[in-house]
């Protein structure tokens, strides 16, 4: 089994939410690896990884519920220790998760049609982040 790792570095502002695809299957590509899977990991505990149909309406409809889950304006013990004003940021990505894993066939993900990888920023501060990218497989 081959292993390739790869690297993508993406700017943020709070709740962007940044379609990646393309950047996943360039890796993909780079890798070589036919049949497989990609792993993207995001370090850090204000980020996060999924899939989703990005489009406008999505694109508000996501930080609502998000908004609706883990408001801003809650109040989170988080706040006692380091008073930087994103307890909301670690609670949103915590449910949504650090990483997916998506499975590769003839040198290309397996994605819905509609389906799209994303990065969404939690923080509620614009960051830089590196983003890991695994791939597996023959």
């Amino acid at each position: 089994m081959a292993v390739y790792i790869d690297k993508i570095a993406v700017s943020t502002n709070e709740m962007d939410i940044i379609d990646i695809t393309s950047d996943v299957q360039s890796s993909v590509e780079k890798s070589g690896i036919s049949a497989g899977i990609a792993c993207i990991f995001c370090p850090g505990s204000t980020g996060a990884i999924t899939t989703i149909e990005h489009e406008p309406g999505l694109m508000k409809d996501l930080p609502a519920a998000l908004e609706r889950i883990a408001p801003k304006s809650g109040y989170y013990e988080h706040e006692k220790m380091w008073h930087d004003g994103n307890g909301h940021s670690h609670v949103r990505a915590s449910i949504i998760g650090p990483s997916i894993t998506v499975p590769i066939e003839d040198g290309k993900l397996q994605l819905g049609t509609w389906q799209q990888i994303v990065f969404v920023e939690c923080d509620a501060r614009s960051r830089n982040r590196t983003l890991i990218i695994h791939v597996l497989g023959e």
